[in-house]
């Protein structure tokens, strides 16, 4: 059993968590990052994008992650509460599957006790007929006179005989009876006895329903608690993926030209350049961060925006969309001529749409049979420069 204290044990427990100084501090903080995180989209709305800095977009990002680490630390505490709940609803459902399987053996056991009273009693009642019938019997017989029935006995000893067997009829037939009434009373006494732990045990499995049914409200309710910081995490997260989206943008506008420095490589593709986020180029890791496009670093389409760009024409910002398919989408939106399968021009962009990504090439030569030179980066998916042949009859042309 126990099940009442430990309900009492755990809810204290829980009590004991959000009273503590951590507890409020965590939710001080998420009041806090909250209140930072809105008056800091009202500052974005109220300078608009031409104004808006770096570090104001961080201030966002860095409140709402402030929010997230207090949120997720309530959430970790509740799932270890909601643990321990669900621990105790186990170890009652143990006892009350015990409780159950000792209610079926007492009322198997109950069962046949019931059989042997009603054997006992078909038995009784054949005794008592044979007793009323040995009554009678010996109740005629007991109008013949000693004389009569010494007179129709051959000798002596068969008058003795006579005499023994209605006795021994009589006492047998008692004794029987006698047996038969206490076993009985005491199969009746068994049974009593039987009902009754019978009623005991299923009070008890009932009161452990009731305890685990308190249980179960106890862990619905710390569970709902705890959806609603993962909500608000969820919540949070798409918020900081859309201020960061707005951040490239933001920071694209504000890039006046490229700054360059320490070198180039590949297709010119600069060895380091200063963007938004940092640092890009042919000498960094791939997908270190992004370029001045919303790139990534040393994929295929951060080298053909970059082509594009230095080559004095206009390469527009896309909003961070940088999958290679998504580019003739993005051109047509922009009133940029995309051409398929043929018409291509050196210096076009092309685009094969195969694959999850699809892939962008720079057009560096159009030749006569039908192919076209092109550069290209992250080919191999190691962020490395190339230049092969490519079929035209295949692939997407951009006219920037």
């Amino acid at each position: 059993m126990g099940g009442y204290v430990i309900i009492k044990a755990l809810a204290q427990k829980q009590k004991q968590f959000m009273s503590k100084p951590k507890f409020k501090k965590l939710l001080f903080v998420n009041k806090v990052a909250a209140v930072i995180a809105i008056g800091a989209v009202l500052s974005v709305a109220t300078l608009g994008y031409g104004k808006v800095r770096a570090d104001q977009f961080d201030a966002q990002i860095q409140a709402l992650q402030q929010q997230n680490a207090g949120a997720q630390a309530q959430a970790d505490s509740l799932a270890a509460v909601a643990s321990s709940y669900q621990d105790a609803i186990n170890r009652l459902q143990v006892q009350i599957s015990s409780l159950q399987q000792n209610i079926v053996a007492t009322q198997t056991k109950s069962d046949g006790v019931k059989n042997q009273i009603a054997d006992a009693q078909v038995q009784l009642a054949q005794q008592k007929k044979t007793l009323g019938e040995n009554i009678k019997t010996m109740y005629l017989e007991g109008k013949i006179s000693t004389i009569e029935i010494l007179a129709s006995s051959k000798n002596l000893s068969d008058f003795i005989d006579k005499q023994q067997y209605r006795n021994s009829v009589q006492s047998k037939v008692k004794t029987t009876v006698d047996k038969i009434n206490s076993l009985k009373v005491e199969l009746e006494q068994q049974q009593r006895e039987l009902d009754s732990l019978i009623a005991d045990l299923q009070t008890q499995q009932r009161q452990l329903y009731t305890k685990q049914d308190q249980q179960n409200q106890m862990l619905a309710y710390t569970e709902g608690q705890k959806s609603a910081y993962d909500q608000q995490i969820s919540a949070n997260s798409s918020k900081i993926s859309e201020l960061r989206r707005q951040q490239i943008i933001a920071n694209s506008r504000n890039v006046i030209g490229l700054t360059t420095y320490g070198g180039s490589c590949g297709g010119g593709y600069p060895g380091a350049a200063a963007g938004p986020f940092g640092t890009w180029g042919c000498n960094y890791a791939k997908d270190n961060t992004y370029d001045n496009w919303g790139m990534g670093n040393r994929e295929c389409v951060s080298y053909t925006a970059w082509r594009v760009a230095s080559s004095g024409r206009n390469m527009p910002y896309w909003g961070g969309f940088g999958d290679a398919n998504q580019w003739p989408g993005n051109a047509r939106a922009e009133g940029i001529p995309v051409d398929n399968g043929g018409n291509a021009r050196v210096g076009d962009v092309a685009i094969s749409m195969a694959g999850t990504w699809g892939h962008a090439m720079y057009v560096e030569a159009v030749n006569g049979d039908g192919t076209v030179t092109v550069s290209q980066y992250n080919q191999d998916f190691q962020g490395n420069y190339s230049v092969n042949t490519r079929s035209m009859s295949s692939l997407y042309f951009i006219h920037f």
